[in-house]
């Protein structure tokens, strides 16, 4: 049960964040859509770890390449999707409370993230990385079926 509420509760804050966004887009007295440009920067900013995660063991105890990789790559996505709403304040592409308004909706919706991250990543009972496995067996079992050659 704890599961579900944990659920719920990353589904509210994705939700308020993406207000906020929406809020620093959408209001009459701001009326600029670029800040949206933010939403491929939430897409982007879990594969890598996803990928050095599918990739390498974790049964190691010594830091990896891959790991500290894909830790500095989303690092990286994740303060330019801070960088962003600034340096568009700063060429008055948005206004400034439109900037205020969407930093704070970075901040919930990365918090929510890391929130996912840290509530599903273990590999308890109630792990995201089953249903992933689920599914990357599933593929390969429609590869091997489509790859049979016909009698």
């Amino acid at each position: 049960m704890a599961g579900i509420k944990a659920l719920i509760s990353l589904s509210f804050g994705g939700a308020i964040g993406l207000m906020f966004l929406m809020l620093g887009c959408a209001l009459p007295v701001y009326d600029k859509y670029w800040p949206l440009f933010l939403l491929f920067f939430y897409i982007l900013s879990p594969i890598p770890y996803c990928i050095s995660r599918r990739v390498v063991d974790d049964t190691d105890s010594a830091s990896n390449a891959c790991k500290e990789l894909a830790i500095f790559l989303t690092t990286g996505i994740v303060i330019s999707a801070f960088g962003l709403p600034i340096i568009f304040a700063r060429a008055e592409v948005i206004a400034w409370g439109a900037c205020a308004l969407v930093l704070t909706g970075n901040i919930v919706i990365f918090g929510t993230i890391l929130g996912f991250f840290m509530v599903f990543g273990s590999n308890d009972d109630f792990s995201w990385q089953q249903w992933c496995d689920c599914l990357y067996r599933e593929s390969e079992t429609w590869q091997e079926m489509c790859t049979l050659s016909p009698i």
